[in-house]
């Protein structure tokens, strides 16, 4: 049996952190930090309880930080070219070390590391860290790379602004001077010449306070300044390191790699590297952000990418129902447009990226986002991924640092999240510290998460979309409720989500083409059971007769019947 994903999107700097008061702007000192041990067997097992198949530990490998780890062997990195205290994970300083942060004592990281990745095996999770391939920190040094091993940089040609053999891009004759005010309080100005290209693709020496001023771009063999002409043989060195980068993780016992901005690296190299690193871990998924749709299937077939992430599609889509600002039958055209590849489609509602669906910016509710819930994770054999706290109600709205008040848990600052904190109970997870709304709601996310692969419809069943014969019923709102059918062998789910803020007493039409297309026999009645209330109710199941229910406000029902 193949198990559908579930990924538990976790920050390990923020997970374990108890400090109940963090100051904006603080040290670690001062606000505390979350350890890779706070992942004890027991954390492990709540996450796993929640219907995790995956965790995906967001920021393990070692980045750019104010926090000074030099007694460690760790070089200081300028504080002008760090954002936050803490430093942002997709900043990487050394690719083969991890976040000294992340343990109890820096001095034996690798080795607290390698412990919670058996821990998370033990556990009956699979590890997923992330991947930078795009960019790197601005003073990367890899000073725990393997013996014999080439720092990236180390030979480049400086004199020249491209190179297909070079690993960086260069402004010859520049110094780096951002067209903003850099450097702070920082006690001397931080010097760079000839000055390097920006992580998005800035080639001018002075980027601006919205450009990734902080890194600095790889070069896989493509002149960005000449009409982006390839030089792929010779193979480029940038591939060659980055391929062993991936191999070495591989080897720690990494079951899949999120791979950040993905598209921003030629397909090329991912159609040459992730064969090759999968023959040494045959196992091992690669997972790309990608957010332009007419590059997907490049990726997917060309680049052998395993999963994409569903943003521009269902991820926007269903933030703007939820929101109001767009109808349910918008959700038909989401699968629409991949249908070919949906399988291949990671589903989320909130990650480390975007707002938190409680927010002030998003829903104001976490309770909106439960038929959201419904619909991603339950249409579909494909991943579906939850961030840390979404399933407390998390809502992200404090002004940490450098990341302000956005809506966003920050990736930037040391800080804790009032809601995990008080739901691991300092690893006691008694339950005592949550409200009962929120321990209601993490039950319903449990509830559904754990009947994606409990229930064989959802697991590995076919879809069929409602909403063609439903749109313009009486009895139907098409504008905020949104059915669909998934079926497997003898087993037929009917899930209707409710956006609405009311209960709403519905008629689903079944098309006679619906039992065609299964090849299943039209009855009277039958008896169907909700999955998320247990309830049974006495429904028709023909396409002559509306199957009547009442669908609980911001909910649903997944009415199970048996053929």
């Amino acid at each position: 049996m193949r198990n559908k994903i579930i990924i538990y999107q976790v920050f390990p700097r923020l997970f374990g952190n108890e400090h109940t008061s963090c100051t904006p702007n603080g040290t670690k000192e001062e606000n505390g930090c979350g350890h890779f041990a706070d992942f004890t067997k027991k954390a492990l097992a709540e996450i796993k309880s929640l219907g995790a198949t995956h965790i995906w530990y967001t920021g393990i490998i070692e980045h750019a930080t104010q926090t000074d780890y030099s007694a460690y062997g760790i070089p200081t990195d300028h504080p002008a070219i760090v954002k936050g205290k803490a430093g942002s994970p997709y900043a990487i300083k050394d690719y083969y070390d991890v976040d000294p942060d992340l343990a109890l004592n820096p001095e034996k990281r690798d080795k607290e590391f390698q412990n919670l990745v058996y821990r998370t095996h033990d556990a009956g999770l699979k590890v997923v860290i992330d991947f930078v391939p795009n960019h790197v920190a601005r003073q990367y040094h890899a000073a725990h790379r393997p013996q014999g091993v080439e720092d990236l940089g180390e030979k480049d040609d400086t004199t020249r602004a491209f190179s297909p053999q070079n690993n960086f891009y260069y402004i010859p004759g520049s110094t780096f001077r951002p067209g903003f005010d850099l450097q702070g309080n920082a006690p001397s100005p931080y010097y760079e010449s000839p000055a390097r290209a920006t992580g998005n693709d800035n080639f001018s020496p002075s980027p601006g306070p919205n450009d990734w001023y902080e890194t600095v771009k790889l070069n896989y063999g493509v002149d960005y300044c000449n009409g982006r002409a390839a030089f792929f043989d010779p193979i480029p060195s940038t591939w060659f390191k980055m391929r062993d980068i991936l191999l070495f993780w591989g080897g720690k016992g990494v079951d899949a790699f999120r791979c950040d901005m993905a598209e921003m690296v030629p397909v090329e190299f991912w159609k040459w590297a992730i064969p090759q690193v999968k023959c040494h871990y045959p196992s091992i998924q690669f997972i790309a952000e990608v957010y332009n749709p007419s590059e997907y299937r490049n990726y997917l077939y060309n680049g052998g990418f395993d999963y994409l992430y569903d943003k521009v599609g269902l991820y926007d889509t269903l933030r703007n129902v939820v929101c109001g600002h767009a109808s349910a039958k918008q959700i038909t055209g989401c699968w629409q447009g991949i249908d070919d590849i949906k399988d291949h489609m990671l589903n989320f509602l909130e990650n480390h990226d975007e707002q938190r669906l409680a927010s002030d910016f998003f829903a104001g509710d976490p309770e909106k986002g439960k038929p959201a819930l419904l619909v991603s994770a339950c249409m579909g054999k494909n991943p579906f991924m939850v961030y840390s706290g979404q399933e407390l109600g998390e809502r992200g709205m404090d002004a940490e640092g450098f990341s302000g008040r956005d809506g966003r848990t920050t990736i930037f600052d040391y800080w804790s999240m009032d809601t995990v904190r008080r739901w691991r109970d300092r690893g006691r997870f008694s339950g005592r510290q949550v409200t009962a709304e929120e321990m209601t709601l993490r039950n319903y996310y449990a509830c559904v998460l754990n009947l994606c692969n409990r229930e064989k419809a959802l697991r590995e069943g076919d879809f069929y979309d409602l909403m063609y014969a439903n749109t313009g019923s009486s009895l139907f709102n098409a504008d905020r409720c949104y059915a669909f059918v998934r079926r497997k062998d003898k087993d037929l789910l009917l899930v209707v989500a409710n956006f609405c803020d009311t209960t709403l007493h519905t008629a689903v039409n079944l098309p006679r083409h619906l039992f065609e297309f299964f090849r299943i026999e039209e009855k009277e009645e039958v008896i169907a059971r909700d999955l998320l209330s247990g309830d049974k109710e006495c429904v028709a199941f023909n396409s002559t007769q509306a199957i009547l229910s009442d669908i609980p406000a911001y909910g649903g029902k997944i009415l199970k019947i048996k053929l």
